[in-house]
């Protein structure tokens, strides 16, 4: 039966190829009483995008007030969450918060400056096909409801994640083609061009990325396609409102009074030009209160601080396009002085500072046995473990501001997992180094590239650590500002040029090829060709950091932190776990408390032996060969006699493994008794000759030394 809409409105439904499946967007299906709701269908993924808009502007509010927010549901995968305790979802998961900030992105720059209704846009995952990731097909659907609400975005948006598969681009990937992907890129846009980019790379060219990049661009153009359908269908009312933005007369006397006081006055390096502009915001405010009067001036303070930060804006963009000068009078390709150091704590097991300008990473590794590693339970797969974490943390005092201290947030959350995913692809294999390995970057100051500040201060932390990287990674922060059709490309954005800018950027690679990216635009798109001249302002800046890194040091360091667990391992037949956990854990248990080594187990017979005393490792691995050790033909093996017969004797060589000794093979001499060589209780040594068909060992006592 179908669905009756209470309105007494028809289904509409828009229908598209998108990447070689059918992508369907219905409305009036669910969600009745949005502002707006879309169902959107892709092979099985089901995905609701929906977007409230309130009626009036939130007055008082400098920022725009909206939420954008992705819900992953369990049940949409057919999954119950793996943990013990907590089944219902709750808290969203890393992953989601990236999700919905990568929804985010290109989505909040098509809204006018100064619009202050508030809006807020969910897309809720119902049905997952597991055969590819449902992210893309959520910011389609949260893009088509803020399309139909009738407020002013402008839109429609899309997006795909593209992976390299033996040279060729695919959208819609399967997990196995990702894990074979050297590249892992998301772009989304309007019809017009590119508004955001996010990518994680095995150090792939710039020449790839874009690329990549131009056909993403034309892959998704479908679906903006069929948004826009969508709404001539619809029928999409305008809503009316009304942008809160700096009286022309307020502008118009904040103008007149920062004449002759920006320009080169104000241009210094920082901290100097931070503090300068403190304080001719601190006159500038006297003075306005003074012309305008206390009380009056109070109710628009905060209108005149805009038009202030307004005309400081204009002034870097004028700045950069009349003379090529950058706030600080850098050149645009000039960065920042550095500096950095490494094993700056002594009880850590790899620690660095890097200093860029007055921006400022601490970064502390800490290397653990496996087992630490993190157990992550999300809808799109069954649980894993990720091995590397990159954690990051930005207080108050960072940017010199009282704040209270808290758990961390959407923008923490995303430097973190930006710096994490630039330096996963130089990582050892856990063949190679079984260790987890837990990465901590505590910005100390703030003035604009923090996250590729946390990306330079781990790789030098890591190989403080003595971490065997592939190669080393390093991270800068880029901006380009459009006077017309003509793109200025920065290098090592601050703060001041962020703001002011129309994108920022940041790119992390190795000398070979770039690891991860970050694009952002605050303009309405850009051309592929912006963005690729862009990637390649970016490389030299790159290498001229990282050639200050190395400077630092120069490769991972041979020997560990006394203080960092030493790892050793051991494969055994899996078939002989049970010898090593025992009876209700009885041996493991035994084996880790006398010897003071930490074991793992893993179901294929890998088993890692974790101590800081190197004694405690080797006394536990060799209680473990003992208890899993093989017989092999020609190995001498010391044991215990522990019967003898007539015909020769029984020998116990490793436990629970017993060889006979055949009278013939006790001595090159003849012998008569067994017992004229050997007595029960002695230990002896014995060469191992021979193994029957049905598993009995045969020993030899003649020529063992």
């Amino acid at each position: 039966m179908a669905i009756i809409n209470p309105y007494g409105k028809d289904i509409i439904k828009v229908e598209t190829q998108l990447a070689g499946r059918t992508l369907t967007l219905e409305v009036n299906r669910v969600g009745f009483r949005t502002s707006a709701s879309v169902l959107v269908t892709y092979g099985e993924t089901v995905v609701l995008g929906t977007a409230m808009v309130s009626k009036k502007a939130i007055s008082g509010m400098d920022y725009f007030p909206l939420s954008i927010d992705y819900e992953e549901k369990f049940y949409a995968a057919g999954k119950i969450s793996g943990s013990r305790f907590v089944k219902r979802e709750g808290r969203p998961s890393d992953e989601a918060i990236l999700i919905g900030r990568l929804i985010d992105r290109p989505i909040r720059p098509l809204f006018p400056k100064g619009y202050r209704q508030e809006v807020q846009n969910v897309a809720t995952v119902l049905s997952m096909d597991p055969t590819f990731r449902p992210d893309m097909v959520a910011m389609i659907a949260a893009s088509a409801a803020l399309t139909l609400t009738g407020a002013p975005f402008d839109g429609p948006v899309a997006g795909l994640r593209v992976a390299r598969v033996n040279g060729e681009f695919k959208a819609f990937a399967t997990p196995e083609e990702r894990e074979a992907s050297d590249l892992d890129l998301v772009v989304a846009g309007t019809g017009a061009g590119i508004t955001m980019v996010e990518a994680g790379a095995n150090e792939v060219t710039e020449d790839v990325v874009a690329e990549a990049l131009a056909w993403a661009y034309d892959a998704y153009q479908p679906a903006i396609a069929a948004q826009v359908e969508l709404a001539k269908k619809v029928g999409v009312t305008p809503l009316s409102y009304e942008l809160i933005l700096p009286n022309a007369d307020i502008q118009k006397a904040v103008d007149t009074w920062v004449d002759g006081k920006l320009g080169e006055d104000i241009r210094l390096p920082y901290p100097e030009r931070n503090e300068l502009v403190a304080t001719l915001r601190d006159q500038f405010h006297a003075a306005m209160q003074e012309s305008v009067g206390d009380d009056e001036y109070k109710t628009v303070q905060g209108e005149y601080d805009e038009a202030f930060q307004m005309a400081l804006h204009k002034d870097v963009r004028q700045g950069i396009v009349d003379h090529q000068l950058r706030p600080d009078g850098r050149k645009l390709d000039e960065i920042r002085p550095l500096s950095s150091e490494v094993g700056v704590l002594p009880r850590t097991h790899g620690s660095s500072i890097f200093t860029r300008g007055i921006t400022q990473g601490l970064n502390i590794v800490t290397l653990a046995p496996l087992s630490f590693a993190q157990m992550v339970d999300t809808m799109e797969q069954n649980d894993y473990e990720r091995r590397y974490m990159h954690h990051y943390n930005a207080p108050g005092y960072t940017v010199g501001e009282v704040r209270r201290l808290g758990s961390p947030g959407r923008r923490e959350i995303g430097h973190g997992y930006l710096a994490e995913r630039a330096v996963e692809p130089v990582l050892p294999s856990i063949e190679d180094f079984p260790y987890a390995i837990r990465s901590v970057t505590e910005i100390m100051s703030q003035n604009g590239s923090t996250s590729m500040a946390a990306t330079c201060s781990s790789i030098l932390a890591l190989m403080d650590a003595g971490v065997p990287l592939r190669a080393p990674v390093s991270g800068i922060a880029m901006g380009l500002m459009l006077d017309g059709d003509t793109p200025y490309v920065l290098s090592d954005i601050a703060d001041a040029e962020d703001f002011a800018g129309d994108m920022d950027f940041k790119v992390t690679g190795t000398a070979k090829g770039i690891t991860a990216i970050q694009m952002d635009m605050k303009v309405h798109g850009l051309p592929v060709e912006t963005l690729k001249k862009a990637l390649e302002a970016a490389k030299p800046g790159r290498a001229f950091i990282l050639k200050h890194m190395l400077e630092t040091l120069a490769e991972p360091r041979k020997a560990l932190s006394p203080y960092a667990p030493r790892i050793e391992k051991l494969m055994i037949n899996p078939d002989k776990i049970g010898a090593v956990i025992g009876k209700g854990g009885e041996t493991i248990k035994q084996i880790t408390s006398e010897t003071g080594a930490q074991i793992d187990i893993n179901d294929d017979g890998l088993i890692t032996i974790a101590a800081v005393d190197t004694v405690a490792i080797e006394k536990a691995m060799n209680w473990i060969k003992g208890l899993t050790e093989e017989p092999e033909i020609g190995t001498i093996y010391e044991g215990k006699v522990v019967s003898i017969k007539d015909f020769g004797a029984f020998i116990n060589i490793m436990p629970g493994v017993d060889g006979m000794v055949h009278i013939s093979e006790l001595s090159d001499k003849r012998v008569e008794k067994v017992t004229d060589v050997l007595t029960e209780g002695q230990i002896v040594k014995a060469k191992l000759i021979g193994i029957d068909d049905r598993g009995r060992l045969s020993l030899s006592l003649k020529n063992v030394e």
